[in-house]
This record gives C-alpha cells, structure tokens and sequence, in this order.
C-alpha cells in the first residue's frame, strides 16, 4: 500500500511583495556592509553591538561580524564561539542572554 504524498507549495506572491522582498533585503546588505565598514574602522564597538543589536543584524551570523572586528580571523573568532559554547552558524538574534553577556565579557578582555 502506497502512501499519496502532496506537495506543499508556497504561496504565490505578487509582483509588488517580491520587489518589496527584494527591497528590504537589499537595504539589510547595504546596512551590514557599513556596520561591517565601521567595526573594521573602529567607529562602532562590537560590543554594543551584541548587547543591543539592531534589527538588520539579528538574522547575522555572529562569527561573520566577530570577522569584521580588527585582529580577528577565522582562528580567532572561532576560538571565541567555542570558549562561549556558541554554534559558528549562531545568529545575533538567536543569542541566549547568557552566550551575548559572555561573549561581551570574553571581548571586553
């Protein structure tokens, strides 16, 4: 007997939503680029940025803005995630408040 499998398929958007998709994503690139462009510069604290971050950074993967940070290299930022028990595929968003103030305390050495 052979079980009938339906296919789920996702809704069909517009025109209009996909562009606007298209949109945000694309201010989110241009916003994280600069955030990028300003930790590498030493403007903005990497720190606050963990502790408070802003809404086009919370679907970021931490290893890739710990990259961002002067001194920091591969080697570096993954020793840091491992020393906090932090997934290198973490998000910023998806921090628990104890891996963020660890984390903070670990880079404020």
């Amino acid at each position: 007997m052979q079980g009938t499998k339906t296919q789920v398929q996702a809704p069909l958007r517009s025109l209009d939503q996909r562009m606007e998709a298209l949109r945000r994503a694309n201010e989110i690139r241009v916003k994280r680029a600069k955030l990028k462009k300003d930790l590498k510069a030493g403007s903005v604290q990497i720190e606050s940025i963990l502790r408070n971050p802003p809404e086009y950074v919370e679907t970021a993967k931490v290893f890739d803005i710990l990259m961002a940070v002067p001194k920091f290299g591969r080697v570096k930022a993954a020793r840091f995630l491992n020393q906090c028990r932090i997934s290198q595929s973490k998000t910023v968003g998806g921090l628990s408040d104890r891996q963020r103030a660890e984390l903070v305390a670990l880079l404020r050495r």
